[in-house]
């Protein structure tokens, strides 16, 4: 395998050479932070922390779609969509660089791409088996950051709570979202933003408050919304319950 593409991000071009250390010594430094199918380290270049993503090599029908073009790689476009996302004033980490490595017939191998690591601690998660009393304001600002979203005619396709980093401060809860390779940028129905909200995780009373207050920034009927969602989310978790364990208390 070899370099086929490397693009740097002007702002970053400095990097360069830091940025093709890590990639030859990305096996054996940098702290993990993800690893299944695709693998996430952070490094430290300088003091500026930088997340590197490597996807692994596409397999079957799909290396030869990603190859010929027929569609852009997920590095590339995890790598090209903060530009979008961040002139509809959408936060997310700041891109750095992308890589992909082909072999010698020129079918795609692994790719890797660089983002600024976002310092927002908290992910949904944490709500999973929370009490009622510590989620209600969360809620409702996941509601305003989720249908502000739509609004703009964005929607991320994988929008679980580990892809949605969040913190709070004196000016209220601030998000990011991560793992942008699968957006959708066209016109959100409140059915569509609905049925989006389905992965979330959280106690019934938390998704009946922030179902309830994206029906009101979405101007649509409350009752509807809820049966909408409602019903998607059940149907999801049983389904997820049938191959997985479901890492919270599920109430239906």
């Amino acid at each position: 395998m070899r370099i086929s593409k490397f693009i740097v991000n002007p702002k970053y071009e400095a990097l360069k050479p830091a940025i093709i250390h890590i990639l030859s010594v990305f096996e054996v430094e940098g702290t993990v932070i993800h690893q299944k199918r695709n693998f996430i380290k952070v490094f430290d270049i300088d003091g500026l922390k930088i997340n590197v993503k490597r996807y692994h090599a596409p397999s079957s029908i799909n290396r030869y779609v990603y190859s010929y073009g027929i569609r852009k790689p997920k590095g590339m476009r995890a790598y090209e969509y903060p530009a979008i996302l961040s002139d509809k004033g959408i936060e997310t980490p700041e891109p750095i660089a992308y890589i992909e490595y082909r072999n010698r017939i020129g079918l795609l191998g692994v790719t890797y791409m660089l983002s600024v690591q976002c310092d927002y601690e908290h992910t949904l998660y944490e709500v999973g088996d929370s009490k009622s009393g510590t989620y209600e304001a969360l809620a409702k600002s996941v509601a305003h950051f989720a249908a502000g979203m739509h609004l703009k005619n964005v929607m991320h396709k994988d929008f679980t709570p580990g892809n949605i980093l969040w913190k709070y401060d004196e000016n209220g809860y601030h998000f990011s979202i991560v793992d942008i390779n699968r957006m959708y940028f066209g016109k959100v129905s409140p059915k569509q933003g609905l049925l989006n909200l389905k992965k979330l995780w959280g106690p019934k009373q938390f998704m009946e408050i922030l179902v309830r207050e994206y029906a009101r920034e979405r101007k649509i009927d409350e009752g509807w919304a809820l049966s909408i969602f409602m019903s998607a989310r059940a149907e999801f978790w049983r389904r997820y319950g049938k191959k997985h364990v479901i890492p919270f208390k599920l109430e239906i």
